[in-house]
C-alpha cells in the first residue's frame, strides 16, 4: 500500500498543493495588502494566497469578453528574476 492509500492527504480527499513563486509589481503587492486590511476590518483574516485564489475564482466565472477586458488593465511585466545589485 502506498503512502497516499495508507491515509496520506490525497486519500483523505484533499487536492495536492503546488508551491510556486512569481514577481508582482509593487503597486499590485500593495493592493493585496489593502485587500487584506479591508477583510481584516470586516472581521476576516486571510492569507495572500486566499486573496489570489479568490481573484482566480472571480475571473474564472467571467464570460470571455469580460475576462479579456479585465486583463486589458493588467500591465505586462518582464519575466524572470531581477539582476542582483552590482551584477552587470
Amino acid at each position: 500500500m502506498g503512502k497516499k492509500e495508507a491515509g496520506g492527504k490525497a486519500a483523505q480527499g484533499k487536492a495536492p498543493l503546488i508551491r510556486d513563486s512569481f514577481t508582482f509589481p509593487e503597486e499590485d503587492y500593495a493592493l493585496i495588502a489593502q485587500l487584506r486590511a479591508r477583510l481584516l476590518d470586516a472581521g476576516r483574516d486571510v492569507k495572500k494566497s486566499e486573496i489570489l485564489r479568490g481573484g482566480l475564482a472571480v475571473l474564472a466565472a467571467l464570460p470571455v469578453e469580460d475576462l479579456l477586458n479585465a486583463l486589458d488593465g493588467v500591465r505586462r511585466i518582464k519575466t524572470g528574476r531581477p539582476h542582483k545589485s552590482g551584477t552587470p
